[in-house]
């Protein structure tokens, strides 16, 4: 999980910033996105052959 402190005299929206940065740099989205709907070893064959 990746979490982000406060720093001194930081905004919130400099905070959101480094978060999202973060959080797309660990690819925390993507897997997720990807595990969203169950897809059998075959649809995922067929997805990769494209």
């Amino acid at each position: 999980m990746s979490t982000v402190n406060l720093r001194s005299n930081e905004s919130p929206e400099q905070l959101l910033r480094r978060f999202r940065k973060k959080v797309t740099q660990s690819g925390v989205l993507s897997t997720v996105r990807s595990k969203r709907w169950f897809a059998s070893k075959s649809e995922l064959r067929r997805i990769e052959k494209k």
